[in-house]
């Protein structure tokens, strides 16, 4: 059994596109829009097959919520890079781009060494090794 896709509801479906593919290489089909319902999503796939969907529906709400308060739901999506170098070179990358890097590079408590970076809008992303 593994994980097929994650879900993910956008504001700026776009946006979320162009930081999935240039952060983590993902390959997008082409847009799906369902005119009746006000829906539009990508798929994109990782270079290891596992899949993002964006998904994007005029009725649904955007969430006003702190990216600093915990809840419950989803908390993070974790992608594995290989290497620390790699760890810390995204971390460089995501800051040189204007993205907030909340914690690391760093070696956490359970032998992982990570960096979370928020997406466009606020999703915690984790990179490990």
């Amino acid at each position: 059994m593994r994980i097929e896709h994650v879900a993910i509801w956008c504001k700026n479906l776009e946006e979320m596109k162009h930081f999935y593919t240039h952060f983590f290489n993902a390959k997008s089909n082409d847009k799906y829009e369902n005119p009746s319902k006000g829906f539009r999503s990508y798929f994109l796939t990782l270079p290891d097959g596992p899949r993002i969907e964006l998904m994007q529906m005029d009725s649904v709400l955007i969430s006003a919520a702190d990216v600093f308060p915990q809840l419950t739901g989803l908390a993070h999506i974790a992608f594995a890079v290989g290497s620390e170098a790699k760890v810390d070179a995204m971390a460089a990358n995501f800051r040189a781009n204007g993205y907030e890097v909340l914690d690391g590079p760093r070696r956490t408590g359970d032998g992982y060494y990570e960096c979370v970076v928020l997406d466009p809008e606020w999703n915690r992303v984790e990179i490990i090794v």
